[in-house]
């Protein structure tokens, strides 16, 4: 009886802490939930009530909510074929480039070979391969997953590079001393140590994989959001064209998210440190 006193005790003690969390949490967003009233009705103002700014190219929001609705049926097929697009290649380039970041920053011979590679592929931009990658593979599907991957890979390289090549030898010497191989080095210690480093990595990759994305979708794909923006342009519709962008915002903003609970489920001691 007085454990469960006990438990019930603690249950009643962490649901006002949850409320004032959440009013808290609350209270902090009321500046910006005001400003960006502030901003919409700006906005309204200046486009729908008195045109102040040029048809088509400025839009009121009731113009770009209302083609939303309309067009809802094609852009979640859109949402669709890009965010599988975009898996297939953030994923193809994430694991590529934390296999090429290990073999750089744990062996001699990795960082012998594959630092010129890198020195001459990195830094190009993706999308400058677009004629090249068009004659490579068969389909502009494929081509694309190539960009999008090539984009991730880059940075989850050099990042994760960096991570490996910088843990302390300190902690090498002592999991040797109590006997670990190096296949428990890299599992239970270098890679631990390198994941502040390869989850930076991982975010700049994402970013340059969506901007990938979106180009390589405006040069063929048969459906995606770049190719609903590249359409939405050429018929100059500007209410579609910013409802996509509206879109393509929320969608980088919630997978950044996912990313970031993963940071903090690995990295606990850094919980909190930066927050999205």
């Amino acid at each position: 009886m007085g454990v469960i006193s006990y438990e019930a005790g603690v249950g009643q003690d962490a649901q006002p802490q949850r409320k004032s969390y959440r009013y808290e949490r609350l209270r902090r967003q009321i500046p910006f939930l005001t400003a960006l009233s502030f901003f919409i009705l700006l906005w309204y103002l200046f486009t729908t009530r008195f045109r102040l700014l040029p048809l088509p190219y400025f839009p009121g929001p009731g113009e770009i909510l209302r083609e939303l609705w309309r067009d809802r049926a094609l852009l979640a097929l859109s949402t669709v074929y890009s965010l599988r697009l975009l898996a297939l290649g953030y994923l193809t380039g994430t694991v590529a480039g934390l296999g090429t970041g290990i073999l750089m920053g744990w062996y001699k011979q990795g960082e012998y070979w594959l630092q010129p590679v890198l020195r001459f592929i990195g830094p190009i931009p993706a999308v400058a391969w677009i004629p090249i990658v068009m004659i490579l593979f068969p389909s502009s599907f494929l081509a694309s997953i190539f960009l999008v991957a090539l984009s991730a890979w880059f940075p989850v390289t050099i990042l994760t590079w960096s991570g490996v090549a910088s843990v302390s030898k300190t902690y090498l010497d002592v999991a040797r001393t109590l006997g670990a191989g190096e296949r428990v080095l890299l599992r239970r210690v270098v890679l631990p140590a390198a994941l502040p480093s390869i989850f930076i990595g991982l975010f700049m990759g994402l970013g340059l994989s969506f901007t990938t994305l979106v180009v390589a979708e405006m040069l063929g794909v048969k459906a995606g959001l770049g190719w609903y923006l590249s359409w939405a342009q050429g018929w100059a519709e500007y209410d579609k064209v910013y409802g996509a962008l509206l879109i393509m915002a929320l969608i980088f903003s919630a997978l950044l998210t996912v990313i970031f609970r993963f940071r903090d489920r690995f990295l606990a001691w850094q919980r909190g440190l930066i927050k999205w």
